[in-house]
């Protein structure tokens, strides 16, 4: 009894020193400690995830992948498993397991190592946001004494549901949902038992336990999961035996991607870092949905690159990347790769072997080989690495990178003539070894449900589409592929427009007193400066010249020179300022006569966005690509509130359109401000011409993409843009090509009435002009009654309808497909009335010399033609005039 009594007072002894010891440890530490009522209101690090306007993801930004997810949405056995391997006294314990505790500190007696922590899931959480993972005596103090505030403040169900959102799971996974995405590319309900062990098993150690990295390990961690299960009961063994023989399948997956639109995107986040800063813009969890549907932006994407690749084929094939085997003597031409000196080369493969591919035969190289070294190939889409393995009489036989056998079909290659240069080509193949030998690697990609030979295009382009009723940018493409050049050409190049400007210029003439009747003289202009001893002789392209013409033909026409007649009546200061109206900035105007020919540099965004101004009756939109901003619970905090083109708005434009939108945006981005007070009415854009001038400038743009009198009677005539109509068979639609000197940059701008669309292609370097197509016969064989316009198969000089127009052509294509045409509508004092074709007068006649033309009330002609002045081409020789056969 007397020993029993002793060892009483000790235990009491030892429990108020030991209490005292823990409080007075407390206090010590106390003021080091954070303080946890941050975790009611957390804010877990969420990157920023951007969609289209319609909800498809484009891209997501953060070096943190993480989708949070509600404990009612996590799977039981997800729960089960995470508890029965870290926790599995969770429920019954306040924050601090004594026996876990117990267990490591006899470990610790025993082998003198931290080899068991003790931490309990709330342990570890506090550990994950306010400490570290330094294993020292004072950091677990300050980790219990944390998580037992945590468990004060939290139900065990909010612990559990921050702690599954919050654990690091390796690959920049943090979190259950993100570690689903990252490993399996599922959501976590469609995540086998295995799965979910493997996942569970992952806090321990993430960087060496992860399925992707060390999948041995991950194996063996497993099953450590797994057993824990099923000794608490949680699965049977039959479950345990399935999961624990299943494979590993994990493999790395990005972002859930439903639609890839970088340069978009790109954008995007740009504009988001510039308001909030790089780390909380990609920490913060906004989801930003742009103005862009998904099916307009893709069907964008689409035409520019298949319009690349058109231009590209029609200029000849560079020949193969490289060889790996099978590689021509020195001196011999590399089949039909003929590059100029300057020319910049496709990059070279190198063989997965210490030998030389010269040196190396057929028998040398397996499947596996070759796949090695095609995945060494750079891979952007749409184009995927291959190998020719066969070559016959008229097709080929290829093994991509994705390891299948692929047939390119004789009208998939036949295109391939060598290049020259950009401006000639060599001859037509006639057998697919004049392109091709076995060994070689090549390109391919797919186009029209068929495998086709292909090549990188050394040519940029780039398309933008903007809503011109608010200026919601409806699609953006910057060039080729963003993961091959990241510098966006649709927002960035400024690059000389050509004939774009004349639809602006017109414009000007209109406002200072012409009409689309008034006659200019479409004759040479031979102008002589004292001051540089040179004549300036600017000339039509192609040189040929009309006479006295109306202004609706030379705008049709795209007559330069009457162009610069306008100008000059206009006036050059009067003209430039006028341009301004347009949105396009004072230091890129010229100021000199070259203003009418397009000398100035615009980005397509700015050309679309002056055309837009046409196309909407006279307002000037501001260009914007972000729809709406939401946090992570789907609260809308921002939504865009564009000025819109229209007279009779809900309130009266009180802000300039220049007002900076970023700074709207910022403001409008603070949370503070009460979501349901954001919401604003329409308001007015500035009018910037009046509605009278646009439509008449419209209606000219939309004679200048069709065919236009009757060829029978000689008076038929084109717009330089007549494939438009031709092609797509619409009344509603406009537009202007452009096309600079020496065709460095070609150009198409044009609109429907809820649509207007910028397309441009060039070089990069500028002083590379695109060259002319000679005639490809086995692309005329194929299509002998459109050989001219299609594609690939278009012959002649590069110019805006031949290079930028078939994008624009094949992207309205799609998004107007199934609309209904809408015609602009005619504004108020716009009177109709019959004109003679040749002198722009009043006629009384109704014959074929005649037609109807529409005028601003009080600019319509008052005097009429005589009959003596009247001409009748149908009497006068046109010998010149294009073959019916021409036109389709």
């Amino acid at each position: 009894m007397k020993f029993l009594k002793s060892l009483l007072i000790l235990i009491f002894i030892g429990a108020i020193v030991g209490s005292a010891a823990l409080i007075g440890i407390y206090f010590y530490i106390k003021p080091d400690l954070p303080s946890v009522t941050v975790l009611k209101d957390v804010r877990l690090q969420t990157p920023m995830r951007i969609y289209t306007q319609d909800g498809k993801l484009i891209s997501q930004y953060g070096v943190k992948r993480r989708i949070p997810v509600k404990l009612e949405d996590v799977p039981q056995q997800m729960i089960d498993a995470v508890l029965a391997t870290e926790d599995s006294r969770f429920y019954q314990h306040a924050g601090i397991d004594p026996i876990g505790i117990g267990r490591a500190a006899l470990n610790l007696l025993i082998t003198g190592e931290k080899q068991q922590g003790a931490s309990t899931l709330t342990m570890q959480l506090a550990r994950g946001f306010f400490l570290t993972r330094e294993k020292t005596y004072i950091r677990k103090i300050k980790e219990i004494f944390i998580a037992w505030h945590m468990e004060q403040l939290l139900s065990k169900e909010e612990i559990l549901e921050l702690y599954l959102n919050k654990v690091e799971l390796g690959h920049r996974a943090f979190g259950v949902g993100a570690a689903a995405q990252v490993y399996y590319g599922k959501p976590l309900q469609d995540l086998s038992l295995a799965q979910i062990a493997t996942i569970a098993g992952l806090p321990k150690a993430p960087s060496v336990l992860n399925p992707i990295s060390r999948p041995d390990r991950a194996v063996e961690r497993r099953r450590v999961v797994l057993l824990r299960m099923l000794d608490e009961q949680l699965i049977t063994r039959q479950q345990f035996d399935q999961a624990v023989n299943e494979g590993v399948t994990a493999k790395k997956h990005g972002a859930e991607i439903e639609i890839s639109a970088p340069y978009l995107a790109d954008l995007i986040y740009s504009e988001m870092v510039e308001i909030y800063g790089k780390e909380e813009a990609e920490t913060g969890g906004y989801q930003v949905y742009a103005t862009a549907p998904s099916d307009i932006q893709q069907a964008a994407q689409d035409a520019v690159v298949r319009n690349l690749h058109d231009y590209d084929e029609r200029h000849g094939y560079r020949g193969p990347l490289d060889y790996l085997w099978n590689r021509p003597e020195d001196g011999e031409a590399p089949d039909t790769q003929a590059v100029e000196p300057d020319e910049p080369q496709q990059d070279a493969v190198n063989a997965n072997t210490d030998d030389s591919p010269a040196e190396m035969s057929r028998e040398d190289w397996d499947n596996q080989k070759m796949l090695s070294a095609l995945n060494k190939v750079d891979r952007i889409a749409p184009l995927v690495p291959a190998v020719v393995m066969t070559v016959d009489e008229q097709s080929v036989d290829v093994l991509d990178a994705d390891a299948n056998t692929r047939t390119l079909s004789w009208e998939n290659i036949d295109w391939a003539r060598p290049y020259i240069t950009d401006s000639r080509q060599g001859e037509e193949p006639e057998t697919a070894a004049d392109i091709l030998r076995e060994g070689a690697v090549i390109y391919i990609r797919k186009q029209e449900g068929e495998w086709r030979l292909a090549q990188m295009p050394t040519v940029s382009g780039a398309l933008v589409a903007l809503n011109p009723k608010n200026g919601a940018v409806q699609a953006v493409v910057g060039g080729y592929s963003f993961y091959q050049s990241q510098f966006n050409r649709a927002t960035q190049a400024k690059r000389q427009v050509g004939s774009n400007i004349k639809p602006f210029v017109y414009s000007a003439a209109l406002n200072n007193g012409y009409t689309t009747a008034s006659i200019i003289n479409d004759a040479p202009i031979n102008q002589w400066n004292q001051a540089t001893g040179v004549a300036w002789r600017p000339k039509n392209s192609p040189p040929e010249y009309d006479g006295p013409i109306r202004m609706r033909m030379a705008l049709g026409k795209s007559k330069n020179v009457v162009s610069v007649r306008l100008l000059r009546g206009v006036g050059l200061d009067n003209t430039a300022t006028y341009l301004e109206r347009f949105g396009f900035q004072r230091e890129d105007i010229p100021r000199d006569e070259t203003l009418a020919l397009g000398s100035g540099s615009h980005t397509p965004l700015e050309v679309a966005r002056g055309i837009a101004t046409i196309a909407n009756g006279g307002y000037l939109v501001k260009p914007h690509f972000i729809d709406r901003v939401l946090d992570e619970q789907n609260t809308v905090l921002w939504q865009a509130e564009p000025v819109w083109a229209c007279d009779e708005c809900d309130e009266p434009d009180v802000r300039s359109v220049e007002q900076d939108v970023e700074q709207q945006l910022a403001m409008a981005l603070d949370v503070s401000q009460p979501t349901s007070e954001m919401e604003a009415p329409k308001r007015s854009a500035p009018r910037v011409i009046s509605a009278q001038n646009a439509f008449l400038v419209a209606d000219m743009m939309r004679t200048g993409v069709q065919a236009n009198g009757n060829w029978n009677k000689k008076t038929y005539w084109m717009g330089t843009g007549w494939r438009a109509k031709n092609l797509l068979q619409r009344d509603d639609l406009a537009g202007k090509t452009g096309t600079t000197n020496d065709s460095r940059d070609a150009w198409f701008s044009g609109f429907q009435k809820d649509m207007v669309v910028t397309a441009w292609v060039g070089f990069d370097d500028m002083n590379r002009n695109l060259g002319r197509a000679t005639r490809n016969q086995n692309l005329i064989n194929r299509n002998p009654e459109r050989f001219n316009w299609i594609g690939n198969a278009m012959i002649g000089s590069e110019s805006g309808s031949h290079a930028a127009q078939p994008a624009w052509i094949r992207f309205m294509k799609e998004v107007l497909e199934g609309k209904p045409e809408e015609a602009l509508p005619v504004p108020e004092n716009i009177v109709r009335v019959r004109i003679d074709r040749t002198s722009g007068k009043l006629t009384r006649r109704t014959d074929h010399t005649t037609l109807f033309e529409y005028f601003e009330k009080g600019t319509e002609p008052t005097s009429y033609v005589r009959d003596d002045d009247v001409v009748d081409p149908a009497q006068e020789d046109t010998k010149n005039a294009p073959e019916p056969e021409e036109i389709f």
